[in-house]
């Protein structure tokens, strides 16, 4: 079932989301956010974009979430788009099922254009990615320095 995130998912996202900042370079950010941090970016993207979960017999196997692209008001119309899928539901159709319920949400809430940035090598977000519509605009050459090393970021973009 994918649906509306709300505060008390906030574990369950933080969950999901620490190992992909403490043990890849799949995200920039260095430390992992806790629930409360968490709870505030689901509150935050829920009421901007949107943020939505899949749940399976009562555990969230995943998240995806809409966020602004830039701040300059040109940009409203842009969303970045994210998606986090619980390594024990992986290559199950989760990460799509959320992008196909996430990408209408924000095309009605008024965007027109949403961004992926995916850190590289990173080829199972890149083919979901080109499954849902994507298109590779470039990469960003060692844009980010994460474990011990230069990393890059290519970045996909969807029309809605």
């Amino acid at each position: 079932m994918i649906r509306d995130a709300c505060a008390a998912d906030a574990a369950a996202c933080a969950a999901i989301y620490a190992p992909f900042v403490s043990d890849t370079w799949i995200s920039f950010e260095i430390e992992a956010p806790d629930e409360a941090a968490m709870a505030l970016r689901i509150a935050d993207y829920a009421a901007s974009h949107a943020w939505l979960v899949a749940e399976v017999d009562g555990k969230i196997a995943g998240y995806a979430y809409g966020s602004p692209h830039r701040t300059r008001a040109a940009y409203q119309s842009s969303c970045d788009v994210a998606v986090y899928v619980d390594p024990a539901f992986a290559r199950q159709g989760f990460g799509r099922a959320l992008y196909d319920a996430l990408l209408p949400r924000l095309a009605g809430r008024g965007c027109h254009a949403a961004f992926a940035g995916i850190a590289l090598p990173n080829e199972p977000s890149e083919a979901l990615h080109r499954a849902a519509g994507f298109t590779p605009l470039g990469i960003y050459r060692e844009v980010g320095w994460k474990l011990g090393g230069w990393r890059d970021v290519g970045w996909w973009q969807r029309l809605l």
